[in-house]
């Protein structure tokens, strides 16, 4: 797939996007339903919503390309796939339970195991972030798109960082020691990766192994706009794994975080 073809995709993504937001936050003011799953996880009328507005889009747009999503995968089944979507309608589902802002809505396609495609909604920001290759990462803000890449907004001579934890075990303790972090803050959802693709942060670190769908369309995001993803030996991974399982993550701004 060429970078034109990557891209008439994700901006014909934007508006079923736009949609799901909405759905979400009216779901949300009239009372959410929740159910618990098999893993014994929640989901929400919200999260089936937002997942068949996206899916639909994305069936009229590439009807050739598997889709998983988090609501509907089979995990008794062995992925054999190399090029396919992944869908997490709502990431930080328990943030949206718990009426907060930094839930996400969630696309990325894999291509042969690479992640080339992202996009991410965060409905109650109103914004949309999106990536169809290396220097091709945007933020739709307000109705006005603006190409993102990484460029430091934090202050300068300060590492900030995020984590999946807000007493974060001793691993993570020291890797942000090793990575300078001057400060660091709780955050599971996705936006992690919108974040630092803005600049506004420099650091993620988890050891948590989270599921190829939490991780797909932020990756593509945070990558398009000049970050670093690898595991937190610093190796870096490839999807179509067969339990959907990605390693550790840690997300860099740059080389330098100071830079």
């Amino acid at each position: 797939m060429n970078t034109e073809e990557l891209k008439d995709i994700a901006e014909n993504l934007i508006n079923a996007f736009k949609q799901a937001g909405e759905e979400s936050i009216e779901i949300e003011k009239q009372g959410v339903q929740i159910k618990t799953k098999e893993d014994g996880s929640p989901v929400t009328n919200g999260d089936l919503k937002v997942d068949k507005i996206i899916t639909d889009q994305v069936i009229k747009l590439t009807p050739n390309i598997p889709i998983i999503s988090e609501e509907t995968v089979d995990l008794k089944k062995k992925n054999k796939l190399e090029t396919y979507w992944l869908i997490d309608p709502i990431d930080g589902t328990k943030e949206y339970i718990a009426g907060r802002e930094e839930y996400t809505l969630n696309a990325g396609l894999i291509y042969q195991k690479k992640p080339v495609l992202g996009v991410i909604g965060v409905p109650k920001k109103n914004q949309i972030f999106y990536s169809y290759g290396k220097g091709f990462s945007f933020l739709l803000e307000n109705d006005k798109v603006q190409k993102i890449d990484c460029k430091k907004r934090s202050p300068k001579g300060e590492v900030l960082a995020l984590t999946n934890h807000n007493n974060p075990p001793e691993i993570i303790l020291k890797k942000l020691k090793e990575f300078g972090a001057t400060s660091f803050r709780k955050l599971s959802s996705s936006y992690k990766y919108c974040l630092i693709a803005n600049g506004d942060y420099d650091l993620y670190l988890d050891k948590v192994r989270a599921k190829e769908w939490d991780d797909a369309a932020g990756q593509a995001i945070a990558e398009g706009a000049g970050a670093i993803v690898t595991d937190l030996d610093n190796e870096f991974f490839e999807y179509g794994k067969e339990d959907y399982k990605n390693p550790t993550i840690l997300i860099k701004r740059n080389m330098n975080l100071n830079d």
